[in-house]
């Protein structure tokens, strides 16, 4: 017997294996909230902030393979949800989202809280239902959710108050949703010539990216075959690790050198399932071989030789076979040397014997990693806090990240931890946050105490946006603390106002106590870590202009110095103690 509207899009959620909704009620979403009461399939999870809902039901979809469900009221409501939906898209992720709308009488009469919500999230959503009746139901929601679960985009589903809670006439169209996805396999010449091309080769490089991730084995087993480095991007850190045979590590603005001369220096470069989008730290005038799943994305960030459309793991079971083998090259043995020289810097920069205050950043990281379970997920923010995980944290094993790091969005860390942590909350799940990220989500700490998911969070605590900081003295502009400064609270004493636990930490021979503080609390629990603003990250290499941009800054704090600004030769003194060691 047909239900309503609402209860009708909830059997095609479950279909699809849908259980959470992450969102804030109102008005225009109530009859729908009645069925999700009375629905023992699903959980409304209640945020603080509809943008959490979208970087949580991101968060489920990149762990489950499946889909995430978001939900916002009409107008404002569903506004809330753009940036953590932007960010689903720019991650992969396939989310759901769920939109009230003014009743269908008063669309066109500028009607309380009426927005033209198609136009904006057209350019966030690969396709909207927009339910004007409901005799649409459940066919609409149908077509949007088997979009989202098969082709990996946002959808989004809008539905008028009048008619959310309206009887369903029939469910003609109701049917399972297909869950299964297709193997795709570049065609046999295209194979050939990559394979042409790798084998005329005398410094190849992998470089690799997230759609590695279900073949690790295969690509490893690869760069064994050809003697061959493997190189990879910050979203596959937790793909390869440094302990698998021939990684070197990721290039890039935060990779090393070893990294960053892989690809920079190789012959033939092979393109793994990997959008990379900085393009000078690709190389030009060499072969390019680039394997992905998506046509359009070949040739979008490099001159590529030839594009192979397919799987990465199906396209491998190809192509290894026809590859010559080889031992291990010079090339790939120098970049190893290079490797092992860059993690000693590492570990120096990372030692509990460094007991400067304010303390190093990179000291919590190499702890937390050090300290952390096999599997841990760790949601990481934007900022500096992405360096230190990058460089001094380990990810093999069971272990995940999950972040924005293609949306580039402040403020996700936290909320990305909510979705993992109600999706697998026997899980060790940390957030690595910057101060300033932090402080833009923080209201939702209270949501993880309210369903007892004891996340651990660790706030590099700092009183700047730090890497904006570096960006503008890269660009050559002295520092203007009104604008990069932060005044901040004492977050162990509001992870304690919220009903966690928290724990300050100023002093070396606290850190290793602090995290086992957290590690053993069965609360939400902040580490707040007082760390130094001074801290310096270069990059693997540094151009000429950034040098330039760089000196050019010191000079015009010196001369802010001279004129009496204080605060500069306390900046100069932070950084001389944060890098000289």
């Amino acid at each position: 017997m047909a239900g309503n509207v609402s209860s009708s899009l909830l059997d095609v959620l479950a279909s699809a294996g849908a259980r959470d909704i992450f969102g804030v009620t109102g008005d225009a979403l109530n009859p729908l909230l009645e069925c999700i009461r009375t629905d023992d399939r699903f959980r409304w999870i209640g945020v603080r902030h509809e943008e959490h809902a979208g970087y949580a039901a991101y968060a489920q979809s990149e762990l489950s393979g499946g889909i995430g469900v978001c939900a916002g009221t009409t107008g404002p409501g569903a506004l809330h949800l753009i940036n953590g939906l932007y960010n689903a898209k720019k991650e992969g992720g396939a989310v759901v989202a769920i939109t009230g709308q003014v009743p269908r009488a008063q669309r066109g009469s500028d009607f309380h809280k009426e927005i033209d919500l198609a136009k904006m999230f057209d350019d966030i959503c690969g396709y909207q239902a927009i339910i004007d009746s409901p005799e649409q139901m459940p066919r609409m929601a149908e077509i949007a959710i088997q979009k989202a679960l098969t082709e990996r985009m946002i959808v989004r589903i809008e539905i008028p108050s009048d008619v959310i809670g309206a009887k369903v006439p029939s469910e003609h169209f109701k049917r399972p949703v297909v869950r299964l996805r297709s193997e795709l396999v570049p065609e046999a010449s295209a194979t050939q010539r990559a394979a042409e091309l790798i084998n005329a080769g005398k410094r190849v490089t992998l470089f690799c990216g997230i759609g590695c991730r279900d073949c690790k084995d295969d690509v490893i087993a690869l760069g064994e075959r050809i003697g061959a480095p493997v190189v990879h991007t910050l979203r596959a850190k937790d793909v390869f690790d440094y302990d698998d045979a021939g990684v070197v590590g990721m290039t890039g603005l935060i990779g090393n050198p070893g990294g960053y001369h892989a690809v920079k220096d190789c012959d033939v470069l092979v393109m793994l399932g990997t959008d990379f989008p900085y393009d000078e730290f690709l190389p030009d005038g060499i072969e390019i071989v680039q394997v992905d799943h998506r046509p359009d994305r070949i040739g979008l960030r490099a001159p590529v030789t030839l594009g192979l459309v397919g799987g990465v793991r199906e396209t491998l079971g190809e192509l290894t076979p026809l590859l010559d083998e080889r031992p291990a090259t010079k090339f790939r043995t120098h970049l190893l040397s290079m490797r092992d020289k860059w993690l000693a810097r590492m570990d120096e920069q990372s030692s509990l014997e460094r007991t400067d205050e304010p303390l190093h950043p990179q000291l919590f990281a190499r702890a937390i990693s050090d300290k952390a379970a096999p599997d841990a997920l760790f949601a990481v923010d934007v900022g500096e806090c992405t360096i230190w995980l990058a460089r001094q944290m380990r990810m093999g094993g069971g272990r995940r990240m999950l972040g924005s790091f293609n949306h580039g969005s402040l403020g996700a860390g936290l909320p990305v931890a909510l979705g993992a942590a109600a999706l697998e909350p026997e899980r060790e799940v940390w957030t690595l946050a910057g101060d300033g990220g932090f402080a833009m989500s923080m209201n939702d700490f209270v949501t993880a105490v309210r369903f007892d998911w004891p996340l651990k969070v660790i706030v590099f605590n700092n009183s700047e946006f730090g890497f904006v900081k570096m960006e503008m003295e890269v660009a050559g502009l002295p520092p203007y603390p009104a604008a990069t400064g932060l005044v901040n609270p004492d977050f162990a004493a509001f992870a304690r106002a919220c009903g966690g636990e928290g724990v300050r930490v100023e002093h070396a021979h606290e850190i290793l106590p602090a995290i086992d503080q957290a590690r053993a609390s069965t609360k939400p629990f902040i580490i707040d870590a007082i760390v130094s603003p001074g801290e310096l990250s270069m990059p693997p290499h540094i151009t000429p202009q950034e040098a330039y941009g760089f000196g050019l800054s010191k000079v015009k704090e010196a001369m802010l110095g001279l004129k009496g600004d204080h605060e500069i030769w306390k900046l100069w003194r932070d950084e001389f103690r944060a890098n000289v060691f």
